[in-house]
């Protein structure tokens, strides 16, 4: 199509909408087009208000139908709920001593951390022993007892 084509049609299309607008339609044309009727729903055009609510008309599915019990049953639950929490058995902690793991657990962590330190040099130690080493064995004991020294030194800081 053209560019002389496509301003011709577009001026037939800008003549037709002139002639729609001021209610000149052709014969042609009001064959083709369908008169759309507007259904006011809520809008009365008689008394030009809005319609109130038909009480006998029955809507079918609400949110407010569905929850319709669902506070009361909630507020019961819960009433029920709360005189089981006031016995004085489910008031006390089940293990009495659950502090004080909490407390030691941080003491714990790092004697866990020395504790296998001292199972690592101990195992190089049996190893170099088995070998027959006994040079190794010497230069690794004094380079665990400085390392020792040096992380002794950082944790009392």
């Amino acid at each position: 199509m053209s560019l002389a084509e496509a301003a011709n049609a577009r001026k037939e299309r800008l003549l037709a909408l002139r002639k729609r607008k001021a209610g000149e339609l052709d014969g042609e044309d009001s064959e083709n087009t369908e008169t759309v009727k507007l259904k006011p729903r809520n809008f009365d055009p008689e008394t030009r208000t809005l319609r109130k609510h038909d009480p006998s008309v029955q809507i079918e599915d609400t949110v407010e139908k569905t929850v319709e019990g669902l506070a009361e049953k909630i507020i019961a639950e819960e009433a029920e709920r709360r005189q089981q929490e006031l016995d004085l058995l489910n008031i006390a902690p089940k293990r009495p001593n659950w502090d004080l793991k909490r407390e030691m657990e941080r003491k714990l962590a790092k004697l866990d951390r020395k504790t296998s330190e001292a199972i690592h040099t101990l195992i190089r130690q049996r190893i170099v022993a088995q070998k027959g080493e006994d040079n190794d064995l010497v230069g690794a004991l004094n380079a665990h007892e400085k390392g020792r020294e040096a992380e002794e030194d950082s944790d009392e800081d």
